[in-house]
């Protein structure tokens, strides 16, 4: 259906890809310009998914809003760019990868001036849901310009090994970034910080080739029945109360007429055959449980670090950074494990280990030194980040080709919704109280991560072993 083909097309972030296979391609392209141009676009994506956690307590200083307004300036991103992650595939075949992109990476980059100049919380808002749409454009069109400029698959393997890596940093940095710029400046440099990254993300895209255009088809009443859902899904864990009664249930509505309209047609964005198969079913309710703990995690504690501990933006991204800074290397070690062992252990071992993380940090208090605090962290960064390349891999490798880029579309945008939902949850809870919120947000993850662990050992031993051996990489969440 999509360019992606047969490749993971990550959103959040912080967690693993899954690599690139061999794919019709359009007249070859510039391998390095597209590569930077590709890398560069990326980790602009999953930078905006972490950068901004840290600046939340200035932005509701700021603006003069609780914690409702908080969530929404996460989850206004999150939402539009999973919703949009279902079509956004076949959209850049339509026009051409190249000029997706291109367009992507400048409405990214207006979208994050606005951010930045917002006056009030309705702009801040508006213009994030427009950074999150420009971002769904990016992502698969970024990918879809790696593949057609290299032909050889080992190449290409490479290439999208290392597109994924610029990834992986920009979202370890994000919470420094973000805490950094935040402390001496103010909140607005997380997104004014954008535009000398948007335009060095543009001026590779001058020396690559353009793409061919592909005809492919675009299923607009399931997209709009998805996003309604996804939408009012989100409004009623946001805002709770009668409004979010209602909401919920034009959720159940929207996302009724979504299965109907799914199930009739030809062409749809989410083939529902696709879950009765097991591995498929399985892996995007991991992935999906791997995306609460993760984002929800580094929502509740960000705001734990500043309002409970008193620390400084700079001073709770840098809390995060043994955390985060571990991704990248625990994707390699991941992959390599999966090569030898098969795909069902390192997915079952390092939810378990993300599991026994998060109870681990039960016993985190205003009292517990912060450099212990710091540390229990990182059990959750090791459990997602060896977890999660075998497991989008198993997925691939479960799907038809045909339907590898719809699968990978699939699991992103059930990912961001889940790191989306948790954040609109768990910042709910951290309304009452940040401590007590912690302890239940903790529970809540361990709780989901247990499931899929036992689920996940209904997988194939050694399903992932040859894409594995590739190497993976981040799928931003969100944001």
């Amino acid at each position: 259906m999509s360019s992606t083909a047969r490749s993971e097309v990550p959103v959040v972030p912080a967690t693993p890809g899954v690599p690139d296979a061999p794919g019709a391609s359009g007249a070859p392209s510039s391998p390095g310009p597209a590569l930077a141009a590709a890398m560069l676009g990326f980790a602009l994506i999953t930078l905006d998914t972490s950068v901004v956690n840290v600046a939340l307590p200035a932005v509701g200083a700021d603006l003069g809003t609780g914690m409702t307004g908080l969530q929404w300036v996460v989850d206004s991103y999150t939402l539009a760019l999973a919703a949009l992650l279902l079509s956004s595939g076949a959209l850049a075949d339509r026009v051409g990868a190249s000029r997706a992109y291109g367009a992507g990476v400048v409405v990214f980059t207006l979208a994050s001036a606005a951010c930045g100049l917002a006056p009030g919380l309705p702009a801040l808002l508006a213009a994030r849901t427009v950074q999150g749409a420009a971002a769904a454009v990016m992502l698969p069109a970024s990918l879809a310009l790696v593949r057609e400029a290299y032909g050889d698959p080992g190449r290409r393997a490479r290439a999208v090994s290392l597109w994924a890596a610029g990834g992986t940093v920009a979202v370890a940095l994000g919470p420094v970034v973000g805490g950094a710029l935040t402390t001496a400046w103010s909140w607005r440099g997380v997104f004014f910080v954008n535009l000398p990254l948007g335009l060095a993300a543009l001026l590779p895209l001058a020396r690559v080739a353009r793409s061919v255009r592909r005809p492919a088809p675009l299923d607009l009443p399931g997209q709009l029945t998805a996003t309604a859902a996804l939408g009012a899904l989100t409004f009623a864990a946001v805002e709770g109360g009668a409004r979010g009664w209602w909401a919920l249930g034009t959720a159940v509505v929207s996302f009724a007429a979504f299965l109907v309209i799914e199930a009739r047609r030809h062409d749809p964005v989410v083939p529902l055959g696709l879950f009765r198969n097991t591995t498929v079913a399985v892996t995007v309710a991991a992935g999906a449980a791997n995306s609460v703990a993760f984002y929800g995690m580094l929502f509740v504690f960000g705001l734990f670090f500043q309002q409970v501990l008193g620390l400084s933006a700079l001073g709770a991204g840098l809390m995060f950074l043994p955390m985060t800074g571990l991704l990248a290397g625990v994707n390699l070690l991941s992959a390599k494990a999966a090569a030898r062992y098969g795909a069902r252990l390192p997915i079952v071992a390092g939810q378990v280990v993300a599991v026994a993380g998060l109870l681990g940090l039960l016993a985190v208090d205003a009292g517990t030194p912060r450099a212990a605090q710091a540390l229990l962290l990182v059990p959750l960064a090791l459990g997602a980040g060896f977890s999660l390349p075998p497991l989008i891999a198993t997925m691939m490798e479960a799907v038809p080709a045909e339907r590898a880029g719809t699968a990978a579309g699939l699991l992103n945008a059930v990912r961001q919704t889940a790191g989306g939902l948790a954040i609109a949850v768990f910042g709910s809870l951290a309304d009452r109280s940040v401590a007590s919120a912690l302890r239940t947000s903790l529970l809540i993850s361990a709780g989901f991560l247990t499931l899929t662990a036992l689920a996940s050992l209904r997988l194939p031993r050694r399903r992932a072993r040859e894409v594995a051996r590739t190497g993976g990489g981040p799928s931003p969440r969100h944001s």
